[in-house]
């Protein structure tokens, strides 16, 4: 099942990017570039969506339907 999630993106002083979301506790992730931290963020709400299932713990980030919007983020 595919969710959505808000995630904060912030350009840290040192020059790298610093993901965090309110709609799942514990996400924070970091690289190089938007990208390359939005796929980390990915993979790290992933593996707390399912840890917290296992535990039986609810994480409900919102459930995507027929349509939703998205920032683009564009490379000029």
């Amino acid at each position: 099942m595919e969710h959505i999630a808000n995630v904060h993106i912030e350009k840290l002083p040192e020059g790298v990017y610093l993901a965090t979301s309110d709609d799942i506790p514990g996400l924070v992730a970091q690289g190089r570039t938007v990208t390359e931290t939005l796929e980390i963020a990915r993979d790290v709400a992933r593996r707390l969506i399912e840890a917290r299932a296992e535990n039986g713990e609810a994480v409900n980030p919102g459930e995507i339907t027929d349509a939703c919007d998205l920032p683009l983020v564009v490379e000029a």
